[in-house]
C-alpha cells in the first residue's frame, strides 16, 4: 500500500512537472510579450542583422551588441561591418555614424523607427504604438505580428519570434520595402548594467543634426 502511495505520489509530481513545461511551452506570442515587458528590466544581448533592400536580393548583413535599461534607455551599437551606434538616454534617440562623423538627434517619442532597440526598450512602446496580434507558431517561436497605429513610424510591420520570454527574431518591413532581418544570440536578462553606455555626448567636430 505503501509502494502504491509513492508511485502515485511520483506519478502525481512528474505530471505537474510536465504540466508546467506544456503551459510555457505553449505560451502565445502576446503573452510571451507582456511577460518580457513586466519581468525583464533590462538586458543584453549579440544580434546579427540582414537587409534586403525592394529591389535587390542580397542581403547587406552586419553584427553588434545590444542593451536596455526600462524605461527609454538602450544602446545598439553595430560593430561590422561598418560602426555606427544608436544611443536612446530616456528623452532622446542620438545616432552617431562614425565614417561621417555625423550625429542624428531626435526626440524618443518621434523616433520609434530609428531602431529596433526603441520597440524593445520601452514599458509598452508596441502596444501603444502598433496593433499587436498572435501570428502563431514559426519553428520553435511564438510569433507576433504589430501594424502601425501611425502612418509616421517609417514601418509597415514588424514580427517578433518569442521563445522563453524573450526576443529571438525580429522581422521589420519599412516603408521603402526593405526588409531588415534580425536575429538574437546570447540575451541576458536583467544585467547588471553602467548607467554611462546610456548617455551620449558628440564628439568633438561632429556634424550635429536636427533637435
Amino acid at each position: 500500500m505503501i509502494e502504491l502511495l509513492i508511485g502515485m505520489r511520483r506519478c502525481a509530481i512528474v505530471a505537474l512537472v510536465m504540466a508546467a513545461g506544456s503551459s510555457t511551452a505553449c505560451a502565445s506570442g502576446l503573452d510571451q510579450l507582456k511577460a518580457f515587458v513586466q519581468a525583464t528590466k533590462s538586458g543584453r544581448a549579440t544580434f546579427k542583422q540582414e537587409v534586403v533592400g525592394k529591389t535587390s536580393r542580397d542581403a547587406k548583413e552586419s553584427t553588434g551588441t545590444f542593451s536596455f535599461q526600462r524605461p527609454g534607455k538602450f544602446r545598439w551599437a553595430y560593430e561590422k561591418p561598418f560602426e555606427q551606434l544608436i544611443v536612446g538616454d530616456g528623452g532622446k534617440v542620438w545616432i552617431y555614424d562614425r565614417d561621417l562623423n555625423q550625429v542624428i538627434v531626435r526626440k524618443l517619442d518621434v523616433a520609434l523607427g530609428a531602431s529596433p532597440a526603441a520597440l524593445l526598450a520601452g514599458d509598452n512602446a508596441l502596444e501603444n504604438n502598433f496593433d499587436v496580434t498572435d501570428a502563431g507558431k514559426s519553428g520553435e517561436l511564438e510569433m507576433i505580428d504589430a501594424k502601425p497605429k501611425s502612418a509616421d513610424t517609417g514601418f509597415e510591420r514588424v514580427r517578433i519570434g518569442f521563445k522563453d520570454n524573450l526576443p529571438r527574431s525580429m522581422e521589420l518591413k519599412d516603408t521603402f520595402g526593405n526588409v531588415t532581418s534580425l536575429t538574437f544570440g546570447t540575451f541576458e536578462r536583467n544585467a547588471a548594467l553602467d548607467a554611462a553606455q546610456f548617455k551620449f555626448v558628440p564628439p568633438k567636430g561632429a556634424d550635429v543634426v536636427g533637435e
